[in-house]
């Protein structure tokens, strides 16, 4: 009789890994965000968010996040949108050994 192998099973990933990332900004008043994994801050002059494409700055006045779904990754942001930027995270310094053998 010949055994079955079975593949290791794989940790479960979160829903949000799997989602695209799109932007949507409707009259300057309100942005729609897919595929958020975080969100970092958020106060009335700007908001950070964590996204698949990188770390997203949100500028304005009167801001407030009023949605958040962490099942679809997406995020409803309302004021005055003035600035959307994204940033890359820094790279790793590489540790000890890197740093001593340059």
């Amino acid at each position: 009789m010949q055994e079955k192998k079975t593949p290791a099973a794989r940790p479960a990933e979160s829903p949000a890994a799997k989602l695209p990332h799109h932007l949507i900004v409707e009259d300057r008043g309100v942005l729609t965000a897919t595929g958020v994994t975080r969100v970092v801050s958020c106060d009335e002059t700007g908001a950070t968010l964590e996204t698949q494409q990188g770390t997203l700055l949100v500028g304005g006045e009167g801001l407030s996040v009023s949605e958040l779904s962490i099942q679809t990754g997406e995020v409803k942001i309302f004021g005055r949108i003035e600035s959307v930027q994204y940033t890359e995270p820094a790279p790793a310094a590489g540790g000890l050994w890197r740093r001593l053998l340059r």
